[in-house]
């Protein structure tokens, strides 16, 4: 064959973009079809229920985005309303007659002028093709494709995560499946689909059957949108690790040498001023957040009122009439692009309130803040307030009281707004705000209560009044517009005077680890002291529980719910706890930067290490843990038609209240927290460092004392003490086989024990239980595999599905 012949052969099997015989016009295709004009035209057809794209616009950049429209309704399993499942920055690529949508990698690229140097970046690195399709019909450079199969699929993955969750084995049924018309709809700059998708399962685990009318069967509504990114991507801010922003983070190829090509920019919303000129100016547009209309008063007046403690923020930045808060109005479809939403979400159980964003991944703009808050958290409020006062004494008014109880309630509800739309404005946690004075909504607030000199419980500044300081700085660091040539002074000048002012940036991994460090930073804590912090809370809790009984709960209410009242009051010190054990071996420190002063970490002193560890060794003490044996008797088992859920105590007893596995339960929790693995090992190696530093046997011999030695006149006391040595002891010797223990603490805690079996040899007839420890250190020490295996009662959920 010529060379002319090859040429003329490949010509005429190029792929081609034109009509042939096979594809139809698009007109006469969609002629029995519903038209739905916007961003991307689509057509519905009734008749197949099925939906099809008119692509025009190829290799140009859009985002894709999918959500849950409506919930599952349980916590744990977490498939809520509204929830982002989310988003992607895609590109529809045409091959032929085949459509693919194709996510770029967006983790790695090349900030450069050099076209092929960002190809060859694009090029190093795997993208991912999301969907792809055959062409139906085409007109003049129009492309018609099928979407349905990809709206109609498992898009959250919903059955993935039931099966992790060990709640059955689920798959789509297509036959019950379909496109939900109702919110499928178009608009000038996003493109909205909805699918009613059915999942049938076998084995459907406990939380699907609470929540489903039918155990084997999940029907729920998923939303897909297509949203046009900004003609000119929103100016970059850069992100410092001071300065309380959520960063998005990617590498940069095109970086100079000897710099760092981890780049990270600050997400934010678009804000520029109409008179920059101006200290302070109204913006070009407004930051608009729209509320669920169908949240109920007065709770809707208080997220209101919550969300726009912002406005003070935005004015401290240099912005007038900069943050508005307002219902959403009728007809307006909370996932579209356009509105920021506050969603008011409900579940069969509490549980927690979160604040996403759509990011643009090009700049990091927020596109659309999307908050939910979860119905039910405003009920345990309520709950725990009627707890802690008791009001129903028989022959008095509880008008004022049961008021109070409804305000601390709100008051958290204005705290948890704001909060969540913090985070949605760009702002992360900040756990070390509470020891300055709840210094920002951004930390986890426990309810600040006070004793009053007559020894009543006071709730009224339980939850503080708008925004904090660090709030107005964070936000201002994200949003005071700045001359190009001064941004990075100024922001780095902002950050210095911070610190001179004591304000400190403490994020989530830092306080939530079991085995932190810091001694500020803490979640649900009050107060600069952590450890006098236990005490205030120690105090009020025991003067609510000499108050609990039959006043806590009104006439006509079953007394089996006083359980259900008890569990807040009883834990009422949980939270206050984790803190102060962080001071035992404990390290301060913060997110320093070269050049600044004092960037070194300090260890805690060994006095306050000395205070806390008293403060935590009370929580060992029966004199806490003891149940009161006058309220014992009205414990009651549930009644017909009610069970125990997860809000109640795990018991032993049948369905008789356990009183000694309750203080079993609670000086578990303590334990784990002193006896962590990573704070004795900090303990050792401070000590080696400094002989000034506690010493981890001195810190056990305290704990020995505070709990084997101690003796009781009342028998009851003494069968709660002997729970809490028992529990104490398997921490130990748990502890001394933790495989993270290193080999100089594992020793210092085999010596201990090897000490306190001399002891328990001289006290083993005293009690059975001491025996039985005699014993269980022995057979650790001849390294029995599962020394008498043990597990305490689980501990009721906390903060607000517990741990």
């Amino acid at each position: 064959m010529t060379r002319m012949s090859l040429l003329m052969l490949l010509l005429c099997i190029q792929p081609t973009f034109a009509n042939d015989d096979t594809t139809k016009n698009i007109a006469e295709f969609t002629a029995q079809m519903e038209a739905h004009e916007g961003f991307v035209d689509f057509f519905r057809d009734p008749s197949e229920g099925k939906i099809y794209l008119q692509l025009e616009q190829f290799d140009q950049d859009l985002l894709y985005i999918w959500y849950l429209q409506s919930g599952v309704g349980s916590n744990d399993i977490g498939l809520d309303r509204g929830q982002i499942g989310g988003q992607a920055l895609v590109q529809f690529q045409r091959f032929g007659n085949k459509v693919l949508m194709v996510e770029p990698n967006q983790s790695f690229r090349a900030h450069s002028d050099n076209p092929a140097e960002r190809q060859a970046v694009e090029d190093g690195f795997a993208r991912s093709v999301l969907w792809g399709g055959t062409v139906v019909a085409e007109s003049e450079g129009s492309v018609l494709v099928d979407w349905t199969g990809f709206l109609l699929r498992d898009s959250q993955g919903i059955s993935q995560r039931l099966s992790q969750l060990k709640e059955g084995q689920f798959s789509v049924d297509n036959q019950r499946s379909v496109i939900y018309p109702e919110n499928t709809k178009n608009f000038p700059r996003n493109t909205e689909f909805e699918a009613l998708i059915t999942l049938q399962g076998n084995q459907p685990g406990k939380h699907v059957r609470s929540v489903a009318p039918t155990n084997d069967v999940l029907s729920i509504r998923t939303h897909h949108s297509l949203v046009e990114l900004p003609e000119h991507p929103w100016k970059t801010r850069d992100f410092d690790p001071r300065s309380g922003g959520i960063p998005m983070s990617f590498k940069d190829y095109a970086a100079p040498l000897g710099e760092s090509m981890n780049r990270q920019w600050l997400i934010r919303h678009r804000l520029e001023k109409q008179h920059p000129e101006l200290t302070v100016s109204d913006p070009v547009a407004p930051i608009v957040y729209y509320l669920d209309p169908g949240t109920p008063e007065p709770v809707r007046s208080a997220l209101l009122d919550g969300a726009r403690w912002w406005a003070d923020a935005f004015e401290a930045a240099g912005f007038s009439n900069a943050f508005e808060v307002k219902l959403l109005p009728a007809g307006a479809d909370p996932l579209d692009i356009r509105y920021n939403t506050i969603q008011w979400v409900h579940r069969s159980t509490r549980g927690w309130s979160y604040g996403a964003s759509i990011v643009d991944p090009r700049s990091g703009e927020i596109l659309k803040g999307h908050v939910t808050l979860g119905s039910l958290r405003v009920r345990q409020d309520m709950l725990i307030a009627q707890s802690l006062l008791s009001p129903f004494k028989p022959g008095e008014s509880t008008v004022a009281v049961e008021q109070a109880i409804k305000d601390m309630a709100l008051a958290r509800l204005r705290q948890l707004s704001a909060h969540e739309v913090g985070h949605t404005l760009g702002l992360i946690h900040n756990f070390y705000a509470s020891s300055l004075d709840r210094a920002s909504v951004m930390d986890y607030p426990h309810p600040l209560v006070k004793v009053t000199s007559s020894g009543e419980l006071d709730l009224s500044d339980a939850y503080d009044v708008g925004i904090g300081s660090w709030d107005t700085l964070s936000l201002r660091y994200l949003y005071q517009p700045f001359a190009p040539e001064e941004e990075a002074s100024q922001l780095q000048q902002m950050l210095t005077e911070a610190r001179a002012d004591g304000q400190v940036f403490i994020a989530d991994r830092d306080a939530r680890m079991p085995g932190g460090s810091h001694p500020m930073a803490h979640l649900w804590d009050n107060g600069r002291d952590a450890a006098q912090g236990l005490l205030d809370v120690l105090h009020v809790r025991q003067q609510a529980l000499n108050n609990f009984g039959l006043n806590t709960i009104k006439s006509g209410e079953p007394v089996a719910s006083l359980e259900r009242h008890l569990v807040p009051v009883y834990l009422f010190h949980r939270y206050q706890t984790e803190a102060a054990v962080k001071l035992i071996g404990g390290v301060n420190y913060r997110y320093a930067i070269k050049g600044e002063d004092q960037v070194f970490a300090t260890v805690v002193s060994a006095e306050q290490q000395q205070q806390a560890l008293d403060a935590v060794l009370q929580t060992l003490s029966v004199k806490h843990l003891a149940v009161n044996e006058a309220l014992l008797p009205l414990l009651l088992p549930p009644v017909e038609g009610s069970y125990r859920d997860r809000e109640h105590f795990k018991h032993r007893t049948g369905l008789n209240f356990d009183a000694l596995g309750v203080a079993e339960t609670a000086a578990l929790h303590s334990l784990q927290l002193l006896l962590n693995p990573q704070r004795l090992n900090r303990l050792v190696e401070h000590h080696a460092r400094d002989n000034q530093m506690p010493v981890l046997s001195d810190v056990l011999q305290q704990l020995w004392q505070s709990t084997w030695e101690q003796k009781h006149q009342n028998s009851y006391h003494n069968a709660v003490q002997q729970g809490i040595n028992w529990v104490t002891l398997q921490q130990l010797l748990n502890k001394a086989t933790d495989p993270q223990l290193a080999a100089i603490t594992r020793a210092e805690i085999h010596a201990f024990l090897d000490r306190k079996q001399r002891w328990l040899t001289k006290q083993r007839n005293k009690n059975p239980v001491n025996a039985m420890a005699l014993t269980a250190i022995k057979q650790h020490f001849l390294q029995a595999t599962e020394a008498m295996p043990y597990q305490a009662p689980t501990i009721p959920p906390g903060s607000p599905i517990g741990n």
